[in-house]
């Protein structure tokens, strides 16, 4: 990367055009160009940007973007490579280990886990409903061993309750 760096340091130069100006054209830092082109990724946190970053630079010096970003790939490439199966499930542990420590420091109702609770509203008004299903079934019950009265028993009963006056 170091390479690539100086190689677009190089040419920065030999257009005539200072860092800060480019910086300015570019609408970026002078600390982003000046870590491009001393070949340092670890200040870029998002690789991708990074690449954006670098693309975007060879275009403005007036380079084949697709030459530098080969370069850039081949540099990415032999830099992973050479990562081996050990480090790489040690910085996975890790990051599994961090984001287990910041889920457990985050409180907040959608987070936590609660122990579930009862709510009793429903089981009441369950068992109201039960209870008058029951009443209303012995009611009814009760009412169909009774004979039926009959319109002839009725109209006795009611003449000797009221007095009929012609």
């Amino acid at each position: 990367m170091k390479d690539l760096g100086s190689y677009l340091k190089r040419t920065r130069i030999s257009n005539g055009v200072s860092l800060e100006e480019a910086a300015e054209d570019m609408e970026l830092s002078v600390a982003q160009l000046e870590n491009i082109e001393s070949g340092n990724t670890k200040a870029f946190k998002d690789i991708y940007k990074l690449k954006e970053y670098i693309k975007f630079y060879a275009k403005y010096l007036g380079l084949d973007p697709d030459m530098v970003m080969d370069t850039f790939n081949e540099f990415l490439f032999e830099k992973t490579s050479k990562i081996s199966l050990e480090d790489i499930k040690a910085a996975q542990e890790k990051a599994a280990l961090k984001d287990r420590e910041e889920r457990s420091k985050v409180r907040s109702p959608y987070t936590i886990l609660r122990r579930r609770r009862i709510d009793v509203w429903p089981i009441i008004i369950w068992f109201g409903v039960v209870l008058l299903a029951i009443s209303i079934a012995l009611i009814v019950i009760k009412n169909i061993n009774k004979e039926p009265i009959r319109n002839s028993e009725l109209k006795g009963s009611m003449e000797e309750f009221y007095e009929f006056t012609n």
